[in-house]
Order: structure tokens, then C-alpha cells, then sequence
């Protein structure tokens, strides 16, 4: 492709909303344009590296005999109504009409519609195991669109789905679908981590998260020192040994006025203690058995509520939330901010993070207005808790549940999902196949997802630097770039550029000539702000010479090479 004949026009100021490196340079790169909130264009150059993505998703599907199907963007509303995930989907789930009044949806996902397709095609135990995807738009209306491809409400998803017979035979098609995951993020040339994962509203027995790494991501990963062990932060269980190793002297109890404080923060400051001594307590209405109880939630000051945990407690299996500031002045006697677990009788429900029970000389709320206690005990001076649980988020130094050292924690971008569904859908949408021995079984199901568009961002927040995006060789727009100075006032560097065009596409390399006879200062900072990872300079000077000028983007490195090795280093490079 010569430039002229293509469409690229890059932009000097970012976006204001652009918050993170990929939504400002895939703007500044003439890669994305916005037209609504979460809703982009992807541009030639954009679409070049989407088409990239998919052929390296295509080629490893195959590979796992993985068969390619397409279904609608709107769907029938009964197939959502059916799997109970019409509700269960909330807001994000874009709910539409059509002429006649019927209910549709925009597909987020598309678990129900194979499914349902899965009744009519897979009558029987000899068409099994079967295994379709698809590369389709996919909808979910955020509430808050952001940081560009990360977090848009449309996007572009491969989602794939396995029926089998039976149990053992789908976590065989898992695995191969895990190890085909792990081909794909590999050739893409991504840093990325494999974690455990929660199912969330997609469900199942199984989950695991493909994240790449990168500081802007959104979640928190941990990491065990000495082993294998990954997970999502918030699946990251803690164990309720003690690590305090020596006695502590208590001090005396005693009621501390604490005006215009409420933060445990402004509590620790006032106080002169540190944030580590300060029992954080939460209230919260839930209800059980169709009776409303309240239940106050202890944890250290500057550890984080895991809600994800806490949802696993029985007592919060059905609807919950925070207490109301009435409520909390209702039922503790004091504003939020100043409740504490001391009360001398109360129905309410106490549950403790395990660490909670470690501390010692601690500062809780006295449920008066203004006041805390001070050299606070358990036993001596508050009751014990009604329940003990694991309620916190990991932290750095935290130990690994597998015993193998620390935690440590990494951000990621998640970029593919794999779930081991089991009978979550074919149970309940009643689809099933006829067995060898001629019962009717329900299929058990693997359900596996890539952000393809989402791939896009992420890997320019782990790539970028300076002067912009460092694309990876294998998803790169081209891979090659022709930089001819005065391409149009000299003959031999026109008739030197266009011929190593010619070779270097005979060779099958993806290569741009940039012919719109720009500066060469503002040529250069150009395809260094888009990212193309070998830049080839062509000068009078160089082909007088017989030589040319290679540019490596990842490297920064420059070497003149002979123009007849040219194509030598170019499959050197890209190895």
C-alpha cells in the first residue's frame, strides 16, 4: 500500500477525556474516532491491527477444530427470559422494541442464543463434541464509558462455546481451549498472566482470566513468590492464623471525645495512632427470610471490604446493601463514623474479618455522636463476634495461600475469560442430546471469551513510550515502513523505493511506502507516534551509497544496511 492511496491522519492534541496512554495515542494515531459516549470507529490503521487479532484467533480456533458461525447482534427476549439472565443482566443489558411491540436484546454475550441453536443442531450423542464461535459486536450499556476500547459500550468479542457428553469429555475440550488461549496471547506478543477467576453472571464451575499486564489496568492480580499460584485479587483467600508473635500489655479502656472527626483517617490523625488500629465497622440491612436484620461488618481501617466474600456468607445470599445514614442512627444510636461493635444489648448481627481478631489496644466507635474508645479488647471490654469470616482483599505480603512465600500484586487488563459452565444453561433452556443408550442428557458446556477490540488498547497501555505506540510485530497495521526523502524530486531514491517495495511485498512482509512527500522530520515522528515496529529511510546520500537506513521501534536502534540484505534484516528482525 502506498500512503497516498491510504487514509491515515494523525492528530497533535489528545482528547480531554482521554485518561490512559492507548485512548490518547489510538486518537493522536488516527486509529480511533469517537462519535458517542463509548461508541468509536476504528479507522484503516485501527481495522488493520483488528484484522490481525482475528486471523491469529481464527488460525488457533481452527486448530482445536473450533467451527465458525455468526448470530445476530438483536436477539429474542425470550431466550434471555428463559435463562433468567433478562433480570439477572440489569442495566448493562440494552432492552429494545420493535414495530410490533416485541421484546429484543443487544447481545453482550451469547450463551442463550447457542444454546438454542444447540437444541435443534445436536440432536444426538454422535454430532458431540462440538465446539462454535464467533467474531461479533457485542453491546453492554456502562454506566460510565471510559479510557476509550478498555471500557466501551460497543465492542468486538470472539465467544466461543463446547457441548459435550459428558463431564470428563468437557474438561477435555476446556483444556484444549485453555492451551489454544495460550497460543493465541503468546503470538500476539503480549506480557501476559493466567489467573483464577470468579464466573460472575456468566456462571459455572471453572474460571480463568487472561490479563495483560499493564499499571493502568483495572484489576488487581495476585501473585505467589515462590510458586505458581495467580488469581484475581478479590478470589484470593486468607488464612485465619494468627501472625502475631509476641504478647501485647493492654491498656486501659476509656471514652476519648472525637469532635468533627467521622473518616477512620481523621480518627487515626486526632487520636495519634496509626490507621492499622483502627476497627473499621460497617452496617448493612440484609434480608433473611423475608425479614430485615442488620449486620455490622468489622475490618482494620486500611484494609478493603471484599464484597465478592462477603457475598459467599450465608446471611448476605439474598438481597443487601449498605444501611441508610437513618438506619445507622436508628439501630447503632450515633452517625456513621462513630459506630463501634459495644453495645450492652442488641439484635444486630456481628460479623468480624478474620484479622480483626488479631488486633489489640484498638479504637472503635463508642455509637455516640463524637466519641470513640480507646485500648479496646476482645473479651475484656467487647464481646466477641457472632461470626468470623475472611471478608478482605489480599495485600502485598499477604501470604499465599499454597504456603509458597508472599503475595505480591500486579495490575491487569483482562482480555480473555474461559469458564467450564457445566449444565448452567442446558439445564435450565431444557437443551439436551439423545445418549447412546437412548436417554436424553443435558449437554455440559464450556463458554470462552477474547476482547478482540479490547486487545487492541491493551496492548498499547503495555507498549507505548515517549514518542508513542510500540506495536508488537505480529499485529502491527505493517510491518514495514518506506521513508523516502524527496520521494517526488529524486529519481533514483523513487525508482530505489519503489523497487524495494516491490521486493519487500513479493516477500509477503506488510509494508506502507509513504509517498505524501512530507518533511522528514515530520514523516518520521509520525510513523514513530503510530508505532510501526521497522522504519526504512531512503535518502540520496544512502542509495548513492547503496544502502538504506533501518529503524527499529522497540528498540530505538538504527543501522545502515546494504540494500541487497535488506530483506535478510527485515526476517531477522521479525523473528
Amino acid at each position: 500500500m502506498k500512503a497516498k492511496d491510504f487514509h491515515f491522519k494523525s492528530v497533535k492534541e489528545s482528547p480531554s477525556e482521554a485518561e490512559i496512554p492507548s485512548h490518547k495515542l489510538l486518537i493522536r494515531a488516527g486509529m480511533i474516532r469517537k462519535i458517542g459516549s463509548g461508541i468509536y470507529v476504528l479507522l484503516p490503521l485501527g481495522l488493520l491491527v483488528l484484522q490481525k487479532i482475528e486471523r491469529i484467533i481464527r488460525e488457533e480456533m481452527s486448530s482445536v477444530g473450533a467451527l465458525e458461525m455468526l448470530t445476530p447482534m438483536v436477539q429474542p427476549a425470550e431466550c434471555w427470559k428463559e435463562s433468567g439472565r433478562y433480570e439477572v443482566m440489569g442495566e448493562e443489558l440494552m432492552r429494545i422494541e420493535d414495530r410490533h411491540g416485541r421484546p429484543f436484546v443487544l447481545q453482550p454475550t451469547s450463551e442463550e442464543i447457542f444454546v438454542e441453536i444447540a437444541k435443534y443442531e445436536l440432536k444426538s450423542w454422535k454430532s458431540l463434541p462440538k465446539i462454535w464461535f464467533q467474531i461479533q459486536t457485542k453491546f453492554r450499556d456502562e454506566r460510565r464509558p471510559r479510557f476509550g476500547l478498555l471500557r466501551a459500550r460497543e465492542f468486538i468479542m470472539k465467544d466461543a462455546y463446547s457441548f459435550d457428553v459428558d463431564e470428563i469429555s468437557a474438561q477435555k475440550t476446556y483444556e484444549r481451549m485453555f492451551n489454544a488461549y495460550e497460543n493465541i496471547f503468546s503470538r500476539i506478543g503480549l506480557n501476559y498472566k493466567i489467573v483464577l477467576a470468579d464466573s460472575g453472571n456468566i456462571g459455572g464451575k471453572l474460571s480463568h482470566e487472561f490479563h495483560v499486564l499493564a499499571d493502568t489496568g483495572e484489576d488487581e492480580l495476585g501473585f505467589a513468590e515462590n510458586s505458581d499460584f495467580a488469581a484475581n485479587l478479590e478470589l484470593i483467600p486468607l488464612s485465619k492464623k494468627s501472625s502475631l508473635e509476641t504478647s501485647v500489655a493492654l491498656k486501659k479502656f476509656s471514652l476519648r471525645d472525637t469532635p468533627g472527626v467521622k473518616t477512620c483517617a481523621e480518627v487515626a490523625k486526632f487520636l495519634k495512632e496509626d490507621i492499622s488500629n483502627i476497627l473499621k465497622s460497617l452496617l448493612f440491612s440484609v434480608l433473611v427470610d423475608g425479614e430485615q436484620k442488620f449486620v455490622m461488618v468489622l475490618l482494620r481501617a486500611d484494609r478493603r471490604l471484599n464484597e465478592l466474600k462477603l457475598k459467599k456468607l450465608e446471611l448476605f445470599a439474598g438481597n443487601w446493601r449498605f444501611a441508610s445514614e437513618d438506619e445507622i442512627k436508628a439501630c447503632c444510636g450515633a452517625s456513621s463514623g462513630f459506630i463501634g461493635p459495644k453495645f450492652s444489648e442488641s439484635n444486630l448481627i456481628i460479623i468480624a474479618d478474620y484479622e480483626v481478631l488479631e488486633m489489640a489496644n484498638f479504637v472503635i466507635g463508642a455509637n455516640i455522636d463524637g466519641k470513640h474508645f480507646v485500648g479496646s479488647n476482645w473479651g475484656r471490654d467487647i464481646k466477641n463476634p457472632h461470626i468470623e469470616a475472611d471478608l478482605r482483599y489480599a495485600e502485598n505480603g499477604d501470604c499465599s495461600p499454597d504456603g509458597a512465600g508472599k503475595i505480591f500484586i500486579k495490575r491487569g487488563i483482562e482480555v480473555g475469560h474461559t469458564f467450564f459452565l457445566g449444565k448452567k444453561y442446558s439445564d435450565v433452556m431444557d437443551a439436551r442430546f439423545s445418549t447412546q443408550d437412548g436417554t436424553n442428557k443435558p449437554f455440559e458446556m464450556g463458554c470462552f471469551g477474547i476482547g478482540v477490540s479490547r486487545i487492541i488498547a491493551a496492548a498499547v497501555e503495555q507498549k507505548n513510550d515517549e514518542k508513542g505506540i510500540v506495536w508488537p510485530f505480529s499485529i502491527a497495521p505493517f510491518l514495514v515502513v518506506l521513508c523516502p526523502i524527496n520521494y517526488h524530486k529524486s529519481s533514483i531514491v523513487k525508482e530505489e523505493s519503489d523497487r524495494l517495495y516491490s521486493k519487500i511485498l513479493a516477500h509477503h512482509y506488510s509494508v506502507l511506502l509513504d509517498d505524501r512527500g512530507q518533511r522528514v522530520g515530520v514523516m518520521l515522528a509520525e510513523w514513530e507516534l503510530v508505532g510501526i515496529p521497522i522504519r526504512i529511510l531512503i535518502s540520496t546520500k544512502l542509495v548513492e551509497a547503496n544502502s538504506v537506513e533501518v529503524f527499529c521501534r522497540r528498540s530505538l536502534e538504527t543501522h545502515t544496511v546494504g540494500i541487497e540484505k535488506c530483506i535478510d534484516h527485515i526476517r531477522s528482525m521479525s523473528k
